[in-house]
């Protein structure tokens, strides 16, 4: 609990010193803020004045923002904090409660030891029962019971508590309880005690029994006792727990309210801070402003009260929380405490159990022991609960105080605490004193227990370890002690915590008082700022007139205006009043129209159904007439039968007669409905008159009404200005009122809270309070007052409303004709998509003329980048949408010009269209021009080689002309290729951007759907982009025209070269035609054929050479083409090289200081060698010194070499080279350091836009947490509407309830009202009577033929009417009976049914109303269901917005996070520029050293170069032999060296302090301008101080007047309101006086009412009884109705009965006779049938007949068919027969060739069985070895040359075979080359094998005589060779005897030859026709 209030506290203190701090800051700030606002305010002119208040204003505006920023900022921090400290309270609970439990098990532990004691001490009463005569045992579950109530307790108490509090409460109320019991333990072991010792006296008594008795009576109400005040404890302590609760509730309650009221404070500041922002404009505003800024001083003044207020607070809270630390450092002592206790009341139960056992050892040696022991045991128990009460009484005080110190929270009523402290201090020494009471017993205790041992050692000497045992209580005792003496100490301890919790006290009392005295000067201050207010209010009630007198003006205006629109309304109205009538009217026709309609409907139906009747009626007529014709025949008594004719024919005349009526009547009614329709035209006509007049009347009203409210609305939006300053003002003051009394109500708290001291104070500031509040009544007066005054110009702003709306509908509109706009535009789009895929399409055509391809390419590219730039500006669109609401004008203004630019951009858009579909004709056009004129070229070629043909002379000089020619070109080209490569590299390098653009625009196509309204600047940029296209377009055209031109007058120069060349040769051609006609013509022609011959070669030379110039030409093009794809790449290298640079630019930015440090480590490395190279030098120039000396002393004039000379010259050279690279570098050094200036530059400048990017990024972030408020507001707006949508439906649902209970009720009422209709008695018609009656005479006789049955049945018709008039006559009899009954009747069902009407219109009435219920029950469900509807759209919505609100705030968190890092960069990039800064002045001075070093090394550089020139001099003079000048010149020399180093070093020094001086002089001269910079600023500074001390003081003199004055006033003020006060309750004991009066006469008047009742009560019972009294009558009446009836029924169903045994036997004699007709009907209908079937048979047959007609003629025709068919087969046989096929034997004869010689033979024989030769013919022939070939070739050969059929060789012919093999060959082949008929084809597929034996139909024409043959020839083909074709000879189809031996007659059955070889049926063709027609035959076609 200690961390627990410790960290509740901290997190507290932090928070509210967190609030107090950031209030300080911010009145800290508004007061330097002030103080600077009157300094500057005393320096400015009075004229400018509101400007600077202004100013001001919107300085305080930002920082009073900020600082509402700030505060809701640390009112989230606070919330979060207190979110934190509530999961830490949750987490300490759950450890207390474990901790709880813990404890629990260790007392359920000490229960059960408990337990066991008091078993053992129930057997020990048993045994001390047993000594005792007449003892007997008492039951031990006394003390059981009495634990049994522990652990349900423990149980329920735990379980139920929440709070901490109330855990610790009940481990109190337990250990107060197990105190209780091992008290009452302590009190039994003593009554035991005491009566073992009494056993001992008295012996056997029986009177102990009865003291027994009463003692445990005694106990049993003890423990009920007890038991009551357990219950009594624990109702006290779950009283204090809900109070405790209930204050808890409160403080977290108020904490929400102050939360809820500083958000609605800082909402109102906003809302000020806007309203400000809005309306700070005007001269007229100055006492506005001034107005703010003392509300502005007001609200600085309250926040500094509320700083006060918070700090107090806070003191406060950290007194308590020292209060709770120290309270909970007591508490952990006592906890301690305790457990050392348990720790020593386990050591004292062990101790018992160990003399327990002692005992029962002791028991069986002496009584006397045994009672001794009791004792001790009575003892012990004794010792710990003093000792266990001991320990736990401080805990149980210390949870006291805790409850004492967590209510300290709520009230500051310290002092009260320090009472009960001093209280509980008593209550310990009290205890304390007991305490040392129960030690002295202990002691006395002791004694005894000595002076008992003693006895015990007298008389036992065994009992040593008593002794022993005693000492280890006795040391136990001390122990015991010494707690003692401890506890004692630590009440000291707790002693000396009160005092300094007194101290404490006393200090917060003085703070206290500290704090009233602070209050008392804020509402000083808070006086003064009354007053302002007061002044403030004067001004604004002149300005109030002023605006006043404006209203006037405006009202008089309106008041005009309004009449003019009260006349067109009128206007108006009597249109409206007379097209109302009108359509009224023609509703009223229109409704009668529709019942004349229905009304002819019906009578048509009737029409209808009467037409029905009479049909059946004529029908029954026409058979009753036939009836009666047969009967007639039959009979001749039939004039019954007449008589009924007569009667129906009766019946028709008037169904006549009633149908003509009807007709008569629906005529009538067709010309009342045609009248009707032309009158209700007619009416519609002048409805539509009406119409249009009143259209163009609204019309010319709308036009009215718009120009006066353009008038109003300007009158309106100033009235709207005004008001809203009004309302401002209205709500500053009632918000200072409210803060006014919020101030003054917690002044009051504080107060009471406090003691006697503060109550003066307290007084006057009541008084001061009363004072304020009638000031604040007289504001509230006037803003009434200013309320009345406003009204009107709100119904006027109403108005204006509705016109905004309709306003609002024409946007709407405006809006939908823009989005047709749209559509429209992306059709065009479309359009565009479609005709760019053309031109796509077109690109392959285009493929054969660059240049059109290169326009066209162009063209592409810009309408690309066209449409790029539009979808971008769509991005555009969708990224940015538009936040502010448009005014409703100017809205309509900028749709109607957004709709004309979007018009404007339609039309461009098309004419684009029309123009590129314009080009796309051109350049087809242009193509077909290509085209002609590539043809006209190709003739021109043609003509050119003929006449090189002719002139072939000229070629050769004219082949070197056109070398020189195309030399010329080349160079042209060239040029032409440079112009240009110039200009491709501008159009390439526009082209690749817009191609890389047109590839991003159809990505951004694809992936952009969302479409937005195009804004005005959108629309703009859309224009100012296509015009800027359209001039690029235009420029690319002229561009082009200007290649193409040059490029036409190429070719144009090369054709016109070609012109003049061909001309020549035309005039070398007409000289050759002069030559030709000349005498030499002869000669010239022989030499001219030798020329042609020599030109010919030449002429192929030339085409050779012409043809290399094409290929050089197409050379040359690709070389142009790969030189353009070169230089393309080399511009992407350039592009990809710059980006590079760009990349390293910016590396090397990065990477500026690396260079710094580079370019001075250089600096430094190139010095250090110029030093070594200097040292270097200087050691060859003292060398040489020496050399020359030496020459001196020797004395020697020219022993100086000249190689030393050479060197020195040498070593000059060197050294002048040196010096250059010197100065070179000199010159690197200074460019560096000037880069390094610019870079620095360049660096700043960066610095600089990063610092705006980080303000614009600070702007933004404010702009989204302004949002993001929003947000949340409108968030918690959806919540309540969502709140009051479930009022709404709980409304809805509990009135279906009610609804459904209604209902409920009138089913209910329905039910019983339901009438009891009475049944009439059923009377049976006669009719059915008579029929009845009629059909039981007949007898039951069945006859077997027709005719018989016919005869019986006629008899029984006549029978049927006898019987029919009898019943007629009986029928009449009863009738008249029945007449007289029924009368009697007629009159009780009248009076029945007048009854039932009343039920019927009641019920009617009823379901009515359930009707009505049902629908408003209907419509209340659907309201239900679309309220669910609603409910669960704002459902979505708000998660939606949840869902929004988070992403805001992770996007929220996230920029935050992001400005953090912007700042951390800036910083560093501060830091880094700093430091740069640093380095570059570091480097500036380093360069100075290092231009003065450079200088230095200058001289030294001239010095030697001069020592070089002395010393050439000297050895020049040397060699002239001049030794002396010499040495004075060295001499010379030297000194000059000296006076050089002198002088350097002085110039050096003297340049260095120049430089010294001059930055000394800058520094000097800046503190020289600071100084006087703030001299100046002191002069300011004092006039303002001196200025702002006279005004001070002025202000201060007047003030002190005014508080005079004030005094003054509210003297006067409170004597007046003394007197009210008088005057008011006078008036109060009057009210109450008067009121007495009312309540005793209202007392009469009830008294009287009473009395009324009373009397209605028995009015009432009276009525009740008469009642009675007629129901009782009216029960009897019915009694007597229901007897009557009763007899009435018995009556009719005595003749019912009757009746109905007469029907009975009627029914059956029917029943007999519908059995016999039905058999009669079944006999008919199967004679029918027989009758059907033989007609039907009749019929198939005469088909058939006539289907075997048919067939005997088909058959005739095909006989004659077949007969043809044989006869042209026959001639086919005779004309083919003997023929072999010639592919047959082509095949065979090449397959003998391919054969191997041993199967050679095989197929001679398959040969030799085509030609049909014998086998013995064969085996002959391959017999004979030699000739056997030549026979079989010369047989072959010579036979099948002609189509006749071979024979067998002959011995004759023998001698044709010696010829050779190659002339028969030779003959053969020319037989076979005449053409001869073509052999027919068939398919394989077609054939069918011969196995199968089955027959085929071939057609449905051929007769199955000749299918058989055409299957018998097809029947042997399973073994045929498909290879081997389809011919052979075949045998005829007839007999040459005409005999038929296997077929039908005419018919054989052919035969194959053989039966290995394929087989071919010859088909019979016409003698006309050839192969070709057989083959074209459909019946070999289908075979």
């Amino acid at each position: 609990m200690s961390s627990w209030f410790g960290g509740l506290g901290s997190g507290l203190g932090q928070s509210l010193g967190q609030v107090g701090g950031s209030l300080a800051s911010l009145t800290g700030q508004i007061s330097n803020f002030t103080k600077d606002m009157l300094l500057e305010g005393t320096e400015e002119v009075e004229a400018e004045l509101p400007n600077s208040r202004r100013e001001e204003i919107e300085a305080i505006h930002s920082v009073l923002r900020s600082e509402n920023e700030r505060l809701k900022k640390l009112c989230i921090d606070l919330e979060e904090k207190h979110e934190a400290s509530e999961l830490q309270i949750k987490q300490q609970s759950t450890s207390y409660r474990n901790q709880l439990q813990q404890k629990e098990v260790e007392i359920s532990h000490l229960k059960a030891r408990q337990i066991a004691l008091q078993d053992q001490l129930v057997k020990l009463q048993s045994a001390a029962q047993s000594v005792h005569s007449g003892a007997e045992g008492v039951p031990a579950t006394t003390a059981s019971s009495s634990f049994g109530y522990g652990v349900s307790h423990h149980a329920s108490a735990f379980h139920s508590d929440d709070m901490d509090f109330g855990d610790i409460i009940w481990s109190q109320q337990e250990i107060n309880r197990l105190s209780n019991e091992v008290s009452r333990l302590e009190s039994e072991v003593g009554h035991w005690r005491h009566i073992a010792q009494t056993s001992k006296a008295q012996g056997t008594n029986n009177s102990d029994q009865s003291e027994i008795c009463k003692l445990q009576n005694t106990i049993k109400e003890l423990k009920q006792n007890l038991n009551q005040e357990i219950d009594d404890h624990q109702h006290q302590m779950s009283v204090l727990q809900n109070a405790h609760q209930q204050k808890l509730t409160e403080i977290s309650r108020r904490h929400r309210e102050e939360l809820s009221d500083y958000e609605e404070r800082i909402e109102e500041l906003e809302n000020l801070l806007q309203q400000g922002g809005v309306t700070g404009i005007g001269v007229a505003d100055h006492s506005k402003i001034h107005e703010m800024q003392k509300t502005i001083q007001a609200l600085q003044t309250e926040k500094v009260e509320s700083a006060k207020k918070l700090e107090e607070v806070e003191d406060r809270l950290k007194d308590i929380n020292k209060k709770l630390t120290s309270v909970e450092n007591e508490r952990d002592v006592l906890k301690r405490e305790q457990e050392l206790l348990n720790v020593e009341k386990t050591q004292i139960i062990e101790e018992c159990e160990r003399l327990k056992l002692e005992c029962s050892k002791l028991q069986p040696y002496v009584m006397k022991q045994s009672d001794t022991v009791t004792e001790k045991d009575s003892l012990l128990p004794q010792r710990t609960p003093a000792e266990e009460v001991f320990g736990l009484q401080p805990v149980t005080d210390a949870g006291n105080e805790i409850m004492r110190l967590g209510s300290l929270n709520q009230d500051d009523s310290l002092i009260e605490d320090n009472l009960k402290l001093k209280e509980h201090i008593q209550d310990l020494e009290k205890e304390k004193s007991l305490l040392f009471q129960e030690k002295e017993e202990l002691q006395i205790s002791l004694l005894k227990l000595n002076n008992e041992f003693e006895v015990i050692k007298n008389t036992a000497t065994k009992d040593m370890n008593l002794d022993s045992e005693l000492q280890d209580l006795r040391l136990s005792l001390e122990a015991k002690e010494q707690q003692l003496s401890q506890s004692i100490t630590e009440k000291d301890i707790l002693v000396t915590e009160l005092e300094e919790l007194d101290r404490q006290n006393q200090e917060a009392t003085k703070h206290m008082i500290l704090m009233k005295d602070q209050l008392s000067k804020q509402q000083n201050e808070g006086e003064s700022i009354i007053r302002k207010l007061k002044q403030d209010l004067d001004d604004e009630k002149k300005r109030i007139c002023q605006l006043e007198d404006e209203k006037m003006n405006i009202t008089k205006e309106l008041g005009v205006q309004n009449e003019k629109l009260i006349q067109s309304q009128l206007v108006l109205n009597n249109l409206h009043s007379t097209k109302q009538k009108l359509e009224d009217k023609v509703g009223d026709l229109g409704d009668e129209l529709n019942k004349l309609q229905s009304n002819n409907l019906n009578i048509q139906k009737e029409n209808v159904e009467l037409k029905e009747f009479i049909r059946k009626n004529e029908d029954e007529l026409s058979r009753v007439r036939n009836e009666l014709t047969q009967s007639l025949k039959q009979d001749s008594d039939s004039n019954f039968k007449d008589n009924l004719l007569k009667e129906r024919e009766a019946e028709v005349r008037n169904l006549k007669q009633n149908l003509s009526e009807m007709e008569q009547h629906n005529e009538n009614l067709k010309k009342l409905a045609f009248d009707l329709k032309m009158e209700n035209e007619k009416l519609v006509l002048e409805c539509e008159d009406i119409r249009h007049q009143l259209e163009e009347s609204v019309a010319g009203s709308n036009q009215i009404s718009l120009e006066k409210n353009a008038i109003v609305e300007a009158l309106r939006m100033e009235k709207g200005q005004l008001e809203v300053e009004l309302c401002q003002v209205k709500k500053r003051l009632l918000e200072e009122a409210n803060k006014y009394e919020q101030t003054i109500g917690e002044l009051s708290n504080a107060r009471n809270l406090n003691g006697s001291t503060l109550q003066l104070e307290n007084e006057n500031l009541i008084k001061l309070s009363h004072e304020k509040d009638f000031e604040i009544s007289k504001l509230k007066k006037t803003i009434e007052q200013l309320d009345a005054d406003h009204k009107e110009t709100k119904e006027i702003l109403l108005s204006s409303l509705e016109e905004q709306k309709q306003l609002a509908q024409l946007i709407n509109e405006k809006e939908i004709f823009i989005e047709k706009l749209k559509g429209q535009s992306s059709e065009l789009q479309e359009k565009l998509d479609i005709n760019t895929q053309s031109l796509r399409r077109n690109e392959n055509v285009q493929q054969t003329i660059e240049d059109k391809d290169r326009m066209l390419a162009s063209m592409k590219e810009e309408n690309n980048h066209l449409k790029e730039e539009l979808e971008r500006l769509r991005e555009q669109q969708s990224r940015t949408t538009t936040m502010a609401e448009p005014k409703t004008l100017d809205i309509i203004m900028e749709l109607e010009s957004e709709i004309s630019q979007l018009n404007i951009i339609k039309s461009t858009l098309e004419e684009e269209i029309k123009h590129h579909q314009k080009i796309i004709e051109d350049q087809n056009q242009s193509k077909m021009q290509l085209f002609q004129s590539l043809q006209e070229q190709k003739k021109e070629m043609d003509e050119f080689k003929y006449q090189h043909e002719q002139m072939n002379a000229t070629h050769t000089q004219l082949f070197l002309e056109k070398d020189e020619e195309i030399r010329n070109l080349q160079k042209t080209i060239e040029q032409i290729r440079t112009q240009l490569h110039e200009e491709r590299q501008d159009i390439q390098t526009e082209n690749s951007d817009i191609f890389a653009e047109t590839k991003v625009q159809s990505l951004n196509i694809e992936n952009g759907s969302e479409k937005h309204d195009l804004s005005k600047a959108e629309t703009e940029r859309l224009v100012k982009g296509i015009k800027e296209r359209e001039l690029e377009i235009k420029l690319l055209n002229e561009k082009n025209i200007s290649l193409t031109k040059q490029i036409d007058q190429l070719s144009k120069d090369e054709v016109g070269k070609l012109t003049q060349i061909i001309q020549q040769k035309d005039l070398e051609i007409k000289a050759l035609h002069a030559r030709m006609s000349s005498a030499s013509y002869t000669q010239d022609v022989v030499y001219l054929q030798q020329q042609l011959q020599s030109y010919a070669l030449e002429r192929e030379q030339v085409l050779a050479v012409l043809n290399e110039k094409t290929r050089e030409n197409s050379h040359l093009k690709s070389e142009y083409h790969k030189l353009m794809d070169i230089v393309a790449a080399k511009e992407a290298a350039l592009i990809k090289l710059q980006d590079e640079n760009k990349k390293l630019s910016t590396r090397f930015e990065s990477t500026g200081q690396d260079m710094f440090r580079e370019t001075v480590q250089n600096l430094s490395r190139i010095i250090r060698e110029k030093d070594i190279e200097i040292d270097a030098l200087s050691q060859k120039c003292q060398t040489l010194l020496t050399v020359l000396q030496t020459s001196n002393t020797g004395n020697e004039v020219g022993s100086v070499n000249s190689n030393q000379f050479e060197e020195l010259l040498q070593e000059r050279d060197k050294l002048k080279q040196q010096v250059k690279k010197m100065e070179e570098w000199k010159q690197q050094v200074m460019t560096t350091v000037q880069n390094m200036q610019h870079e620095s530059a360049q660096l700043q400048e960066e610095l600089h836009q990063l610092q705006a990017q980080v303000l614009v990024d600070s702007d933004s972030n404010s702009k989204l947490q302004v949002d993001y408020t929003g947000l949340i507001q409108s968030y918690e707006q959806n919540e309540t509407k969502l709140k009051n949508f479930g009022q709404e439906l709980a409304q809805v649902q509990h009135s279906i309830g009610q609804l459904c209970n209604t209902k409920d009720l009138l089913l209910g009422k329905l039910d019983i009202i339901s009438p009891q209709v009475p049944s009439e008695p059923s009377v049976v018609s006669q009719s059915a009577e008579s029929l009845r009656a009629v059909e039981s005479d007949i007898p039951s006789e069945s006859s077997k033929l027709l005719q018989q049955e016919i005869e019986e049945l006629r008899k029984s018709l006549q029978e049927k009417d006898a019987a029919i008039r009898t019943l007629q006559e009986n029928n009449h009899r009863l009738s008249d009976s029945i007449a007289a009954t029924s009368e009697l009747e007629r009159k009780e069902h009248e009076q029945t049914d007048s009854e039932i009407k009343q039920m019927k219109e009641k019920q009617d009435v009823l379901q009515k109303s359930l009707k009505e219920k049902d629908l408003l029950i209907k419509a209340k469900s659907d309201q239900f269901l679309s309220l669910n509807e609603n409910l669960t759209n704002k459902v979505n919505e708000n998660e939606l917005l949840r869902q929004a609100v988070t992403n805001l705030k992770e996007r929220t968190l996230i920029l935050e996070m992001d400005i953090c890092k912007l700042k951390e960069e800036n910083e560093k990039i501060v830091e880094i520029s700093r430091g740069k800064e640093t380095e570059c002045q570091a480097l500036q001075e380093t360069n100075t050293k290092f231009s003065m070093m450079l200088r230095e090394r200058e001289f030294e550089c001239q010095a030697l170069k001069e020592k070089a020139l002395a010393f050439e001099q000297l050895l020049k003079e040397k060699e002239q032999g001049k030794t002396g000048e010499l040495n004075q010149l060295l001499n010379t020399v030297k000194s000059m060296q000296e006076k050089t180093v002198m002088f350097q070093q002085e110039r050096d020094q003297v340049m260095l302090s120049l430089k010294q001086k001059q930055m000394e002089n800058s520094a000097l001269q800046n503190e020289v301008k600071h100084l006087r910079d703030k001299e100046l600023r002191s002069n300011r500074e004092l006039q303002r101080l001196r200025n702002h001390l006279l005004e001070s003081e002025d202000s201060y003199t007047r003030d002190a007047l005014a508080a005079e004055d004030r005094e003054a006033n509210l003297r006067n003020k409170v004597t007046v309101l003394e007197e009210k006060l008088v005057s008011s309750s006078n008036a109060m004991e009057n009210a109450s006086h008067q009121a007495s009066l009312q309540v005793e006469s209202l007392q009469e008047q009830l008294n009287v009412v009473s009395k009324q009742r009373d009397e209605a009560a028995l009015q009432l019972s009276v009525s009740q009884d008469q009642v009675k009294q007629y129901a009782l009558s009216l029960t009897n009446l019915q009694m007597v109705l229901e007897h009557f009836q009763q007899e009435e029924k018995a009556m009719y169903s005595a003749e019912l009965e009757k009746q109905s045994q007469l029907v009975g036997e009627w029914k059956k004699k029917a029943e007999n006779l519908e059995g016999k007709l039905v058999s009669l009907q079944e006999r008919l209908d199967e004679a029918n049938a027989a009758l059907d079937s033989a007609s039907r048979l009749t019929e198939q047959l005469d088909l058939k007949e006539e289907q075997i007609e048919e067939l005997k003629k088909q058959n005739e025709l095909r006989q004659e068919m077949l007969d043809d068919v044989q006869k042209k087969l026959m001639n086919l046989v005779n004309s083919t027969e003997g023929k072999v096929d010639k592919i047959l034997m082509r095949n065979l004869f090449i397959g003998y060739f391919h054969t191997p010689k041993t199967k050679r033979q095989e197929v001679l024989r398959l040969m030799g069985s085509i030609l049909g030769i014998k086998k013995e013919e064969m085996e002959e022939l391959f017999h004979d070895d030699q000739g056997g070939v030549t026979r079989w070739m010369s047989g072959w050969l010579g036979g099948g040359s002609k189509s006749v059929p071979n024979t067998p060789l002959r011995p004759n012919q023998q001698s044709l075979l010696n010829s050779s093999f190659s002339e028969l060959f030779i003959k053969f082949l020319e037989t076979e080359s005449h053409p001869s008929i073509p052999p027919p084809k068939l398919s394989v597929h077609g054939m069918k094998p011969l196995d199968s034996p089955g027959r085929t139909k071939l057609a449905t024409n051929v007769p199955q005589s000749f299918k058989d043959t055409a299957e018998s020839r097809t029947s042997r083909r399973a073994d045929v060779n498909p290879f081997l074709a389809p011919r052979s000879a075949a045998v005829p189809l007839i007999n040459p005897a005409g005999l038929g031996t296997g077929g039908p007659g005419h018919l054989l059955f052919l035969k194959p030859i053989s039966d290995v070889l394929p087989t071919f049926t010859p088909l019979p063709v016409l003698p006309d026709n050839s192969a070709g027609a057989v083959l074209k035959d459909p019946f070999f076609l289908k075979q």
